[in-house]
């Protein structure tokens, strides 16, 4: 898979330092069909989303308006929203 640190790693670090996000594609992400479909003019194979996609996070100011339109209501979660509502350490085999 062709990924990339994000730039702005260090200030990511700092605001949910169990995250890594990495800029992909929306094809390498495999996201669900109805995500896809909220998104038509989104190039399937450019660098459009900033995330960490194990957890379901998104960076905003690295993100296309578009996809981040698509991510509301969904199981994606901006990178502040996810600092703010204590999911911070709740990432796939946590205890609640």
């Amino acid at each position: 898979m062709s990924s990339r640190t994000c730039p702005d790693w260090p200030e990511l670090m700092e605001v949910a330092p169990e995250l890594q996000f990495r800029h992909y594609t929306v094809d390498e992400l495999h996201l669900p069909g109805e995500l896809v479909a909220r998104m038509p003019t989104v190039p399937l194979n450019a660098l459009t989303i900033c995330c960490d996609p194990e957890h379901h996070v998104y960076n905003p100011a690295h993100t296309e308006p578009e996809v981040s339109a698509a991510f509301d209501g969904s199981h994606w979660y901006p990178v502040g929203e996810w600092a703010r509502s204590g999911q911070a350490g709740r990432g796939p085999g946590a205890v609640a």
